[in-house]
């Protein structure tokens, strides 16, 4: 049985204020958001230069740069847009990072949700908030069997803790604030599996880290072999998200809860066996090696247990890894028109 996708019917005309439409996966979720009829108001930190947003423009949505930490920009940004539907993606999603920065990290993770929250509980049209925060959310214990939405929260570093905390927050601000609100304002939150993709260029992730090191013709050093990780394809999660708000907001609280959004156990692989297929697709002599150097802590094991979606939702991964390899390494090669690529993908993944 294929995945639900999302209804265009559903979605046109649709005002949508979308955080983080500047990163990875918001850009991802702009441009499709477009391809679906939606009026789409983005708010974010300017773009990096080399990255997919600053590839694609502004012409598909309406663009405000911000920070969510500033309440007050970020309220009137969302008293401008005047939204149905927000999509919380903004985010520090760094592990590394969050060693370095990890004030700012907090700072942004659960402050700026608060604020995300704040903000849509004081529009008055806002019927779906979803907040997108991490499978790393969970108190790892390096089980073997994937997390469930009713497993433990926690975090060992200052990402996977933050997420953790954003998760409560959010649930607090739904069953304090949120239940008697007129009209209704149904918030979801969502923990997705790692995701891989083309135009994905952040430091310190694995497929960017490959690819540079494919292009340049250099030994790509790999830090954890042995991790095991939940991977997707990048509009997995994102058609998940799309489900996930259209619910919320035909159903309402019905929908109100936490949700995973992860590959089948068959997809949860060793990062080894990522770099491998990765570097046999892309050819051309793609080699790897073992990076010796002391690196800080990350979970050895990680999956999600994606069953309530698959069964409450009608949503269910379209891509095996192989084949989400295949379209990413594809991307990277073909290199140009990167709006065209995203589009092409999207148009490839609604017909399976």
């Amino acid at each position: 049985m294929t995945s639900r996708l999302p209804d265009p019917a559903f979605w046109r005309d649709r005002r949508v204020f979308l955080t983080g439409h500047t990163g990875f996966k918001g850009a991802w979720l702009g441009l499709w958001l477009h391809r679906l009829g939606a009026r789409v108001h983005g708010f974010a930190l300017p773009p990096e230069s080399s990255s997919l947003a600053a590839d694609l423009g502004t012409a598909h949505l309406v663009s405000t740069h911000g920070d969510i930490r500033d309440p007050a920009a970020l309220a009137a940004a969302v008293a401008a847009a005047d939204p149905e539907i927000v999509l919380h993606l903004a985010a520090q999603s760094l592990v590394r990072v969050s060693y370095r920065a990890p004030i700012d990290t907090f700072a942004t993770n659960v402050m700026g949700t608060a604020h995300v929250i704040e903000a849509a509980r004081h529009a008055p049209r806002v019927r779906a908030l979803v907040c997108v925060t991490s499978d790393k959310c969970y108190e790892n214990r390096e089980w073997s069997r994937a997390y469930r939405e009713s497993d433990a929260l926690g975090g060992h570093d200052p990402y996977s803790a933050s997420k953790a905390c954003a998760e409560i927050l959010a649930a607090s601000w739904r069953r304090s604030f949120l239940t008697d609100r007129t009209p209704p304002l149904a918030l979801a939150t969502a923990r997705a599996g790692n995701v891989i993709g083309g135009g994905d260029w952040a430091a310190d992730r694995l497929i960017p880290d490959c690819i540079r090191a494919f292009v340049a013709g250099r030994t790509v050093a790999i830090r954890n072999p042995r991790a095991t990780r939940p991977w997707q394809h990048v509009l997995e999660p994102l058609c998940g998200y799309l489900i996930l708000a259209e619910t919320l907001f035909d159903r309402g609280t019905d929908a109100a809860a936490a949700w995973n959004f992860g590959p089948p156990a068959a997809d949860v692989r060793p990062v080894a066996d990522v770099v491998a297929r990765l570097a046999q697709t892309w050819g051309d002599g793609a080699a790897w090696r073992i990076d010796a150097a002391p690196q800080p802590h990350e979970a050895g094991t990680l999956a999600v247990d994606a069953a309530r979606a698959r069964a409450r939702l009608g949503w269910r991964p379209r891509l095996t890894l192989e084949t989400a390899l295949d379209w990413t390494a594809r991307w990277y090669r073909a290199g140009t028109d990167p709006a065209r690529l995203v589009l092409r993908d999207i148009e490839n993944y609604e017909i399976l």
